[in-house]
């Protein structure tokens, strides 16, 4: 199965529309802490509403318990980051089914011991100027093109 995977994130509203996306898609969550949050703020709750309790998610004390479940086979499938710095844009790239996607913190992404444990970075292109978009709204795009690839939206078959 497919996953998203939370860096650090800081914003309550981004990680709750992150998981409402997940629970609706089928994906599950990983939230490697700690968070700008408490994710039991009503700040997540509000943006996530009721699906919360449909999201299949867990929680990584820190990036080294993350990595030691990725090496363990817990969570299988390559990590995928989203990342300004990438090289392939992400419609160029050829997902599989158990990749992870993994969005970086909203100030600040991921540090660069995630940078080079990732096995793929890919890039959202944007005009030339612009720095980046929402983690959510990148989570989205990425998310769906890598659903869309692998046939893997929920009642979808060809």
């Amino acid at each position: 199965m497919m996953r998203i995977c939370l860096f650090e994130p800081d914003i309550p509203q981004n990680t709750g529309t992150i998981l409402r996306m997940a629970a609706c898609l089928g994906v599950g969550v990983d939230i490697i802490e700690p968070c700008g949050f408490l994710l039991t703020s009503a700040s997540l709750k509000r943006a996530g509403m009721d699906y919360l309790d449909a999201a299949d998610y867990q929680r990584h004390a820190d990036w080294q318990a993350f990595d030691d479940a990725r090496k363990t086979g817990a969570l299988p499938g390559r990590l995928v980051l989203m990342t300004t710095k990438g090289a392939v844009p992400y419609c160029d790239f050829d997902f599989r089914p158990d990749d992870i996607l993994m969005l970086g913190a909203e100030s600040r992404g991921v540090p660069d011991q995630v940078h080079a444990a990732a096995d793929a970075r890919v890039v959202i292109p944007l005009r030339p100027g612009m720095r980046s978009l929402n983690v959510a709204m990148a989570g989205a795009m990425t998310l769906g093109e890598a659903l869309r690839q692998t046939n893997s939206f929920p009642g979808y078959s060809e």
